[in-house]
């Protein structure tokens, strides 16, 4: 079952993007490095609660 989750950027805490991701496969917290619109550079985001 995929559930949904926010990206948060670890420089300005913005909630900037949404994905989905299998929770029962993936316990962790996901990241991924994206673009921040606010930062103007790419930024490491973090799966928020």
């Amino acid at each position: 079952m995929r559930e949904k989750i926010k990206l948060e950027c670890t420089e300005c805490k913005n909630r900037n993007y949404t994905t989905t991701k299998n929770k029962q496969k993936m316990r962790g917290r996901l990241e991924m490095k994206k673009y921040c619109k606010h930062c103007k550079e790419h930024t490491l985001h973090r799966e928020t609660k």
